[in-house]
């Protein structure tokens, strides 16, 4: 039975003991028929942090952001050479996460970012000028795409749209502040209509320090929008990029990032009443390490998955103790609770891996996109992506 388990994986033994426990090595459910492929590498270049950017799925299309930019080996950090231009790319599936094609908007799409969108500003292509949104967003589009994001240090964020599957898209056009002392957008959002449609956000604390999490929204297609809500209290620490699902006409259930003390963890938030108020549920990971944000779908059959990465520490990392990891866990009952963890891959170098994002194809197979490192590619970070098969309901 040990061997069959092993197999299935093709983990060494020692790296699954320390991946899920000694004690529940026979109680661990496994996924099914899973894979890894990679989304993005090149030598001598950093790829990182989908959650950053977003991922959107039109049948078996899948495209999803990332960032790219120049390795630089700074230890322990991101690993990214902050003098050079970081650029905001694309990475294009047409089988469903098998094989990926990457391209480059800003030169081909009309994504340009703002010049302080970036460490450095691009040299070789123009900057655009911040937009004001003047003819609705028709949400509803079949090819529609929406990508929010931010520069973080300033504050200031801005979201582009594509009716052609991001080939091109139109933009940048600002986002209010909402009377904060600045936003830290990220793509996440729920469409209610043709012209209806919520953004999941971070801000500013009253303090400026980060950060809290709101709900805005617009009604008129993207022209004006609106504060909805702060989904919880102001943290002592932070609660920081949401991922957010439908449950049903009325409920949503949001995860957030958030850090409290020493402790990092996932939240988990219901609101029945459209965005208007939240309840606090049971926390759907009460760890992830050094800290990672939660990306989360609704499946096919009704069920919940949340896929997050796990962030070792370093030292733990080299004495052995713990591994860097991709997880996921699923909920039966819209996120009450939630299943243990479901080791995607544990074999992670550092702990400078995760930020993933998640669509499920239409035979049911679930693709993760994430940033990650290892021994047998380098120092380099690339984009992966694993196709796995999620158990059935009862398993």
């Amino acid at each position: 039975m040990i061997y069959c388990y092993m197999k299935r994986y093709r983990l060494p033994a020692l790296a699954l003991l320390f991946a899920i426990g000694c004690n529940d090595l026979f109680s661990q459910p496994a996924p099914l028929n899973f894979k890894h492929v990679k989304v993005y590498y090149e030598p001598g270049m950093y790829g990182g942090w989908p959650a950053n950017n977003g991922i959107w799925i039109w049948g078996n299309e899948i495209l999803v952001g990332f960032s790219k930019g120049v390795y630089k080996d700074l230890g322990a950090k991101h690993n990214i050479n902050r003098e050079k231009p970081e650029l905001h790319m694309l990475a294009r599936s047409v089988d469903g996460g098998d094989t990926w094609t990457i391209e480059d908007p800003g030169k081909t799409g009309g994504m340009v970012p703002h010049g302080y969108f970036m460490a450095k500003p691009r040299t070789d292509v123009p900057q655009q000028d911040v937009l004001q949104q003047k003819e609705s967003i028709n949400f509803l589009h079949p090819d529609f795409a929406l990508t929010v994001r931010s520069n973080g240090d300033a504050g200031q964020s801005r979201y582009w749209y594509s009716y052609n599957r991001g080939h091109q898209w139109k933009g940048p056009f600002a986002l209010p502040d909402f009377g904060t002392a600045g936003t830290a957008a990220r793509t996440d959002y729920i469409i209610n209509g043709k012209e209806e449609s919520m953004l999941f956000i971070s801000s500013a604390k009253s303090d400026g320090k980060e950060g809290r999490v709101l709900c805005v929204n617009t009604t008129d297609g993207g022209r004006n929008w609106s504060f909805l809500s702060w989904i919880g209290d102001e943290p002592s620490g932070y609660a920081i990029m949401p991922a957010s699902v439908r449950i049903s006409a009325r409920e949503i259930l949001v995860t957030v990032r958030q850090k409290e003390g020493d402790r990092s963890f996932i939240a988990c938030w219901l609101s029945d009443d459209n965005g208007r108020n939240w309840k606090q549920l049971k926390n759907a990971a009460d760890d992830t390490g050094i800290g990672n944000p939660p990306a989360m779908l609704k499946m096919k059959d009704g069920r919940i998955c949340m896929v997050y990465g796990y962030r070792a520490d370093l030292q733990s990392i080299r004495a052995n103790t713990k591994t860097s990891d991709i997880r996921a866990r699923i909920s039966n009952d819209n996120g009450k609770t939630w299943s243990r963890d479901y080791i995607l891959r544990n074999d992670g170098s550092g702990q400078d891996i995760g930020y993933p994002r998640v669509v499920q194809r239409p035979d049911g197979k679930i693709v993760v996109v994430y940033y990650f490192m290892d021994d047998k590619t380098g120092p380099e970070r690339y984009i992966g992506a694993t196709i796995w098969t999620p158990p059935a309901q009862g398993e």
